[in-house]
């Protein structure tokens, strides 16, 4: 199943994103369209799509005049002490809200200390997670999740995690020869969601997109059971478009 190649990366729009908010924070009385544009250099084109995502994401707020303000979810971020439990509202409320508008389980990883971890996940009665059956620390070679995270470490980097966490053959569709995998990590295009169809577990499909806030190694993913299989393309590109609010609640 081939992908269309995103022209923005997630990890683009979020800088984007957060040269638009620089040059409002700098103004509390207010910015206009046409200042930010000037201050930030972005095509019309860009900010188009970026100011009313980050209106409606609450970092932003548009006044009678026209001109932005700093909005509430920026504000809260910004609050001392409660900046930790801000941020992680925002996120799980962000990854809620990806959830609802893919239906389909969403989760965010990390590769923290040499191993894979779900930090988050976002799941509902219609969109259940999927079955851990093998430990995710033990399949990426295999699932969705683990193969983004290691399309963004180097060759050194994937060689020890395989040297601790053998490829072990998890379904017919599982890539267990170390070359193969290394060729199919390497020919990853950055900006196109990586893929598990039925590798990990029979019945399941996953794309992951790569999703990394400072030094951090981390992904957004989605899960869907193999009867919706023909949705995956179009929930895969909405990942991709939707990644950079989560950016942002990592981010900032």
């Amino acid at each position: 199943m081939a992908l269309k190649p995103e022209p923005t990366a997630p990890l683009h729009s979020a800088q984007y994103a957060l040269r638009v908010l620089e040059t409002v924070a700098r103004r509390p009385s207010g910015v206009t369209e046409s200042r930010i544009a000037r201050e930030t250099a972005l095509p019309t084109a860009h900010l188009a799509r970026l100011l009313p995502m980050l209106r409606r994401e609450g970092y932003l707020e548009r006044l009678a005049d026209g001109a932005y303000v700093v909005g509430d979810s920026l504000a809260l971020l910004g609050s001392g002490n409660d900046r930790t439990h801000a941020l992680r509202h925002r996120l799980r409320q962000s990854l809620s809200e990806l959830r609802d508008s893919v239906g389909a389980a969403i989760y965010l990883s990390r590769y923290i200390d040499g191993e894979v971890r779900i930090t988050e996940c976002a799941d509902g009665p219609g969109t259940p997670k999927v079955h851990e059956w093998v430990d995710f620390r033990s399949a990426a070679h295999a699932s969705a999740v683990g193969k983004c995270l290691l399309t963004q470490l180097d060759h050194d980097d994937r060689r020890d995690h395989l040297a601790r966490h053998k490829t072990a053959r998890l379904t017919s569709r599982t890539i267990t020869d170390e070359k193969a995998l290394f060729r199919r990590l390497d020919a990853q295009p950055a900006t196109v969601p990586v893929l598990d169809l039925q590798e990990y577990a029979v019945g399941t499909v996953c794309a992951a997109v790569p999703i990394t806030a400072g030094r951090s190694v981390g992904c957004l993913a989605l899960s869907l059971p193999l009867s919706d299989a023909h949705r995956l393309r179009h929930a895969a590109d909405t990942l991709n478009r939707r990644a950079t609010p989560v950016l942002l609640s990592m981010a900032l």
